[in-house]
């Protein structure tokens, strides 16, 4: 093999190994307190004037797994939270990797109706949950 070759595969691998690490590292960034996806039952707490629900059963779960697992660990009388995601230092960590902040940003700009001040009101078979990402449960 000519060395230039051997040096431009050498050179290919380690921008591959650095790509995957850069892919998984930031999974490993923790600092502050973790953040979390929160669902509550509402009894009219929350309201969303002449607007409707988000219909969970239309929504994919790979796309929201935060909220996904808020929804499934709530009761129609308590509240139910996602894993804790801690935001990385300097917001690398943002950049490369799935947020709960993604999902309610999207959740909010797809079903603007559904909005209130802190989060997002979904219904979830025949349960209104409000769902808010917050840093204390």
């Amino acid at each position: 093999m000519r060395p230039v070759t051997r040096n431009t595969l050498l050179g290919l691998l380690a921008v591959a190994v650095l790509l995957l690490a850069l892919g998984a590292l930031p999974s490993y960034l923790k600092s502050g307190d973790p953040y979390y996806v929160v669902a509550t039952p509402t009894d009219g707490e929350y309201s969303v004037e002449n607007g409707t629900a988000v219909n969970w059963s239309q929504q994919s779960p790979r796309r929201y797994p935060y909220t996904t697992a808020a929804l499934d660990a709530a009761t129609p009388t308590e509240t139910g939270q996602s894993e804790p995601y801690w935001r990385g230092p300097v917001g690398f960590k943002g950049a490369f990797t799935h947020s709960p902040f993604d999902e309610r940003d999207a959740l909010r700009q797809q079903h603007p109706d559904a909005v209130t001040d802190a989060g997002v009101v979904v219904r979830d078979n025949a349960t209104f949950y409000h769902v808010a990402v917050r840093q204390q449960v």
